[in-house]
């Protein structure tokens, strides 16, 4: 609903564009995540988290670094390690370096299940982004969302 006011809306073929996006977007992390769900049972949200603490020096992160990585609120990851945290696949400490923070640990348990659900994981992306998509197509993807990362203060460091 356009107002007077206002003088950059976006035009039919930028709206078109922006939907365009958001569905695409919405029906790829729908399907990645009901794909892990029924694999192995983790979410999206779960599975990022352990790929991240598995990465990470004796697979531990501070909580607050942890969602600086996946741009999430605080709280929003604290509930979500909060359901690994249950499960056994992660534990939380008060941080060694300055009893401070919260580190965020990730169990045998947990470094067992991402072993097992990352060669499913890594299909699904195949089938429902990389194989639909040319090399070139998707190499440009990724440089759009570098750029886009980059435009809202991030670096591909920060990702």
């Amino acid at each position: 609903m356009p107002t007077e006011e206002f003088d950059r809306w976006l035009t039919a073929s930028q709206q078109a564009d922006w939907r365009a996006y958001l569905e695409g977007n919405s029906i790829l992390w729908g399907a990645l995540n009901v794909d892990l769900i029924e694999a192995c049972g983790l979410s999206m949200s779960e599975y990022e988290i352990l790929v991240r603490l598995s990465e990470a020096p004796e697979h531990t992160l501070r909580m607050s670094v942890l969602a600086d990585y996946l741009a999430q609120s605080r709280s929003r990851i604290s509930h979500t390690v909060q359901r690994l945290e249950r499960r056994q696949l992660v534990v939380r400490r008060p941080s060694a370096r300055d009893r401070r923070g919260i580190d965020c640990i990730m169990s045998t348990a947990g470094y067992a299940l991402l072993k097992h659900a990352a060669p499913m994981h890594v299909e699904s992306v195949r089938q429902r982004l990389v194989d639909v998509l040319t090399a070139e197509e998707l190499a440009q993807l990724a440089q759009f969302f570098r750029r886009i990362a980059v435009a809202s203060g991030r670096t591909t460091s920060d990702m």
